[in-house]
């Protein structure tokens, strides 16, 4: 039996807090229970305070305690708590026991959810923001298999009430969302966010699953986050899921590339091959502790007409998981801001490897102009102490010649700052390079693949060949 959910009241009027509530109780079709960890009963309060309750929640709880959480949900292996695990086991294990607990035979047209979250707020110092995963999983079909949302938040105010208030909408709205916004995740996504200061909390991983997001890319939903300034990087892992930035940059060693990728070249399968050589030549080098990130930019994404080109991306994003890399998109223009954002998480080694006119770039004042203190506060950022630049060369097109940290030009104002990293060890050039390899160029080859022009497979690794014809990718026609 199918239930309609659409209501007379346009979703686009976003409606009040209490309107938002009401519409879910008064619906006596949606029925469920709530999970709250961490953070009080923030989200089901708006459902006991707008009335009408009784026929919609089952059961509200917070089982607080650690020993106690554990003896209800299980123990978690890495100990941590506060962690999409967590919340998985919390949305089963209550939705096992509302089914288990209502018989279908008498609810026949009982739609079930399941609301959870897990949460750290700010603590008594104050030096930890806090954080924390929320999520439904829900039908909205009695006789369908459940689907499920789960969303990780970062907190940015300083006071846990108002973090608690912030969850506690955001929950509401997630909710309402699922039933009333399922078939449409772009604005259910926008729509976490009524009522809600946008600078006080952030969404940086979101995962849309089961049969009502069959058609959902969780890759492009990522991408909506940075778009609509919900977070300033996601990231994916080698297996094109989604992964918390948080957990996989912890403490790691990082090694990064910045580009367009469109496609990957062997040039830059080169620059990282090189780079991964002189990282492991380092003492205590242990490749657990390493991770290497190959980063998009939001500006690297947009068409010539200024929008978001998805389906290029999900192409770049798909070559580059093919050969087992990590991917970041991001919406950091500048290195600096790149690399300070890595060093929110790790105060191990980073590494950005780039080629020399990435190099030259950064040493161009007019990138900074927005900052107070100019390329001086950018450069405080980007060099911080354990930053260093891997660079690549590039062959002069006029005379033939390689072009390294020792002969590339910057503007004179910029020279003194240019030899100050260098000899202080901070720009170390790649020499083993392969110089049959610097005549390759992305536009080149992807013009090459758009024309159909033979050749442009001798540019690019094989698995990423096999796959552009296999899929179809860039324009690529057989013959």
């Amino acid at each position: 039996m199918s239930i309609s959910l659409k209501g007379d009241q346009p979703f686009e009027n976003i409606p009040s807090v209490k309107a938002k509530a009401l519409r879910i109780n008064l619906n006596r079709h949606i029925y469920g229970t709530f999970a709250e960890i961490g953070a009080g009963q923030e989200v089901a309060r708006h459902f006991f305070r707008s009335g009408g309750a009784s026929g919609t929640i089952a059961k509200t709880m917070s089982a607080y305690d650690k020993a106690f959480s554990d003896a209800i949900y299980g123990e978690e292996p890495d100990n941590r708590y506060v962690s999409e695990s967590r919340l998985k086991k919390m949305l089963s294990h209550e939705v096992n026991l509302l089914e288990t607990r209502m018989d279908r035979e008498n609810h026949p047209d009982k739609m079930f959810f399941t609301y959870a979250n897990t949460v750290a707020t700010i603590d008594f110092a104050k030096q930890y923001k806090g954080h924390g995963w929320m999520g439904i999983k829900f039908q909205t079909d009695p006789k369908d298999d459940f689907s499920e949302i789960h969303i990780h938040v970062r907190f940015h105010n300083f006071e846990a009430k108002a973090q608690q208030e912030a969850l506690g909408l955001m929950g509401l709205n997630l909710i309402y969302g699922a039933y009333y916004k399922y078939d449409e995740p772009r604005k259910l996504l926008k729509y976490l966010y009524d009522h809600i200061d946008a600078d006080a909390i952030e969404i940086d991983t979101i995962n849309f699953s089961g049969p009502l997001f069959s058609n959902v890319d969780n890759r492009v939903m990522s991408m909506e986050l940075i778009k609509n300034g919900m977070t300033e990087a996601v990231m994916f892992g080698p297996d094109g899921n989604n992964i918390l930035p948080a957990r996989v940059l912890y403490k790691k060693n990082i090694l990064a590339i910045r580009g367009r990728f469109r496609p990957v070249t062997k040039v830059n399968e080169d620059m990282i091959d090189k780079s991964v050589e002189i990282i492991s030549h380092q003492e205590g080098y242990e490749e657990q502790e390493n991770l290497t990130v190959f980063e998009i930019t939001l500006s690297n994404l947009r068409a010539s007409n200024g929008d978001i080109n998805e389906l290029d991306f999900i192409h770049r994003a798909t070559l580059l998981c093919s050969l087992g890399q990590t991917v970041m998109i991001t919406n950091f223009k500048e290195y600096y801001r790149l690399a300070e954002y890595f060093s929110n998480y790790t105060q191990e080694k980073i590494v950005l490897t780039m080629g020399v006119n990435n190099l030259v770039e950064i040493f161009d004042e007019k990138y900074y102009n927005h900052l107070s203190g100019g390329i001086l506060e950018a450069f405080g950022k980007l060099f911080f102490k354990n930053l260093k630049i891997f660079l690549y060369p590039i062959k002069d097109t006029n005379d033939g010649r390689i072009v390294n940290s020792n002969n590339l030009q910057v503007a004179p104002r910029m020279k003194n700052l240019y030899k100050f990293f260098k000899y202080n060890n901070k720009i170390i050039d790649i020499f083993s390079f392969n110089e049959d390899l610097l005549d390759i160029y992305s536009e080149k080859v992807l013009s090459m693949i758009e024309k159909n022009e033979k050749g442009w497979e001798n540019s690019i690794p094989d698995a990423v060949t096999k796959l552009i014809k296999e899929k179809k990718l860039f324009g690529y026609r057989s013959s």
